[in-house]
């Protein structure tokens, strides 16, 4: 940014200086706004780097623009190639543009768009891309990312340069019509309009391929992003736990990720790209307007048409905010009821089995409806809503068609413009207009881009929560020399700050078997969280062997979708075993049915039964073999004679795994050393009470 505001500076300074003395005749404000561009360029140095790329493609364009007016001055480009010559204005149009971004980098909503997108800007992670005629590139991932924004930022440009040769194109196809002179006619259609077609053509197809590269790419990084923060160190876990806004995870991970970097372009290179077409149609339609009388009278309005156009385009801006304001809060309550049906719908599949069982489809179908119904309502309001827009807009842009020709006829008809110049004030007006109502056409865009911004926003506020609960925590877990687990001045919460349980001092020993009971509700489940890092809430320390493995088998194992052999190995990588290892496993965890299936791609979490799941789970241990396998109600759904065979197996199977359990039914005692029990205190709080011996099965 630095060089680039120094080259400014400098080539400013050098067309002042030639000004001045007489050298070239341009208008003043051309050095001068080169200077100006200059030091916004300079001060502009620590913007987000979304817009630094804006302001960098601006000062090349500036610094181009400079280059033609200076080469037209001094007579290096004649004949035709006069008409790629822009009006020295264009030049102010750059600046102003340039100061414009500037401003924008300091509102909050904007600055928010910036810090996301410049995630990914940003980015150190080594990539490769393949280059047409070059090959595979390497380099950072946010560095390929800058220099696709910037090529498509110039083709964007470049477009409307090609544009604004285009008008000219039709004002001189028109002018030969008008004198009937063919050779003209013939001449503009294939030596000026043939070859502009065809780049047009190209540069259009070449923006298509970058435009898709660049968002697929873009997305692929941020998706990465969102799904490490949600998922790195329990996040995902305790932003439940804490209740903080961030229903469905899942569609602000998928959908809206997705809308935010389609929209994110559209929008920003679209207004670069309207802005670019404002400025430069803006100064046609001063030049062919000037001298032109405000209609019934004798007083001559410098650049009337811009003026009008200005004026009628600012009406039907303002008119379309107070109609379709609303709409950015329907559209985000359209999101979250849309995600809540489509979250009720995945969860009746993962629990078809207990809705039959229990006839549920009754009260699933009213929730469903109701759920349903919900969405429509909303749907209806956001109809009914753009309709009342959709009516002023489509009788705003159909009066688009005729305004400008009501204009300029009475003076065509007078003779003070000839048909092209007719023709080419209405294609000017046209875009003009169409660049001023800019925000007319995307409003509904804006509208939804904000729900999504909003969903963006609060899905990183609660993630940052629950990674403000995990740093703030008072529980410390600690990696200590030996072989014993240790609390120590351990205080239990919940996560209303409410006290659950405490003990003083209490140890597992290695090789020790230890059953824990109690009352639900008592903390056995939470302990055994606390003991595994996930749970946050209170105070102590929990001193684990150092260097020892721990697993963990909840009362409902977790199974992925995919292949059986993902499933059992799971967390682990599916080729960390060998196919002989995993059968062997699942035989012995009682499983011999699916030990041959392990290729096998479905839904094993709903084909396998509750009990079916445990002894999966089961299998996962024999496969990891920790040092310490804490089991809570892991095997509830089992009946006792396979609950037995099961823990016959890990002792077998797992002689050097220290074994601590959660259960309720009095045979788990034949299978542990120690029983330790929850006691509720007159405090009303649970402490530990060491029973030494475990209570042999009755």
């Amino acid at each position: 940014m630095i060089k680039a505001s120094l080259v400014l500076a400098l080539v400013g300074l050098g067309v002042l200086a030639a000004s001045v003395s007489g050298a070239v005749a341009v208008p003043f404000y051309l050095p001068l706004s080169t200077l100006a561009l200059a030091g916004v360029m300079f001060i502009g140095r620590e913007i987000p780097k979304f817009l630094r790329i804006f302001l960098v493609m601006l000062s090349v364009t500036h610094l181009v623009l400079v280059a033609l007016v200076l080469g037209a001055v001094l007579g290096a480009i004649t004949g035709d190639y006069t008409g790629y010559v822009p009006p020295p204005s264009a030049a102010l149009g750059a600046t102003a543009f340039g100061a414009l971004i500037y401003g924008l980098s300091y509102l909050p909503v904007v600055r928010t768009i910036c810090r996301i997108t410049d995630r990914y800007l940003d980015s150190q992670a080594d990539s490769v891309i393949r280059i047409p005629f070059i090959g595979l590139v390497r380099a950072r991932e946010g560095t390929i990312g800058t220099w696709m924004f910037g090529i498509l930022i110039a083709i964007n440009l470049a477009q409307v340069a090609l544009n604004v040769r285009l008008s000219f194109f039709s004002r001189d196809m028109f002018n030969a019509l008008e004198a009937k002179d063919a050779a003209a006619f013939w001449y503009q259609l294939f030596v000026i309009f043939t070859p502009l077609a065809a780049v047009f053509v190209a540069i259009a197809l070449t923006e298509v391929l970058l435009q898709n590269v660049l968002s697929i790419r873009w997305r692929a990084y941020l998706n990465g992003y969102y799904v490490s923060e949600w998922l790195g160190d329990g996040a995902h876990y305790r932003m439940q736990l804490i209740g903080r806004g961030a229903d469905n995870p899942d569609q602000r991970i998928s959908e809206d990720l997705r809308k935010f970097v389609d929209s994110t372009y559209s929008l920003s290179v679209g207004l670069m790209n309207q802005a670019a077409t404002l400025v430069s149609f803006v100064a046609i339609l001063w030049t062919i307007s000037a001298g032109f009388t405000f209609p019934g009278t004798s007083v001559e309005v410098p650049g009337l048409l811009v003026w009008v156009c200005a004026g009628y385009a600012i009406l039907g801006t303002w008119v379309t905010h107070l109609i379709g304001r609303p709409l950015i809060g329907l559209n985000f309550e359209q999101e979250r009821v849309e995600a809540n049906y489509r979250f009720s719908l995945a969860r009746l599949r993962e629990y078809t089995e207990q809705v039959a069982l229990l006839s549920g489809e009754p009260a699933e179908r009213e929730g469903l409806t109701r759920r349903f119904g919900q969405i429509v309502d909303n749907y209806m309001r956001i109809v009914v809503r753009l309709i009342k827009l959709n009516t002023f807009t489509s009788a705003y842009f159909q009066a688009n068609v005729v305004v400008p020709y009501i204009l300029t006829a009475p003076y065509y008809f007078i003779g003070r413009i000839t048909l092209g110049q007719m023709q080419q004030v209405v294609g000017a007006f046209s875009r003009v207009e169409s660049a001023l109502t800019y925000f007319i056409t995307i409003y509904t865009t804006l509208a939804d881009y904000k729900a999504v911004l909003d969903r963006l926003t609060t899905f990183e506020g609660a993630i940052a929560s629950a990674q403000r609960v995990g740093g703030e925590s008072k529980l410390a877990i600690s990696q200590v020399p030996g072989r014993e687990l240790r609390l120590k001045d351990l205080d239990v919460r919940l996560p209303d700050g409410s006290a659950l349980m405490h003990t003083d001092s209490l140890a597992f020993r290695p090789g020790e078997r230890t059953l824990m009971t109690g009352l639900s509700g008592s903390g056995k489940s939470t302990l055994f969280r606390t003991i595994a890092g996930i749970w946050p809430f209170g105070e102590g320390e929990v001193q684990v062997p150092e260097g020892q493995t721990m697993m963990l088998l909840p009362q409902r194992p977790y199974i992925p979708i995919g292949n059986l052999r993902e499933a059992v190995t799971y967390p682990g990588e599916a080729n960390a075993y060998s196919d002989a290892d995993i059968a062997e496993a699942l035989r012995a965890a009682k499983l011999p049915q699916i030990a041959e299936r392990l290729d096998e791609e479905r839904a094993w979490g709903q084909t396998l039964s509750l009990g079916e799941q445990q002894r999966l789970a089961v299998a996962r241990a024999l496969l990891a073999k920790p040092d310490w396998l804490f089991l809570d109600e892991a095997t509830a759904a089992l009946d006792e004679p396979t609950e037995a065979e099961v823990y016959r197996i890990i002792r077998e199977k797992l002689p050097q795994t220290t074994v601590v359990s959660i259960g309720h039914r009095s045979t788990l005692a034949a299978f542990h050393d120690r029983r330790i029990d929850m006691k509720r205190t007159e405090n009303g709080l649970s402490t530990p009470v060491d029973l030494r011996q475990a209570e042999p099965a009755e």
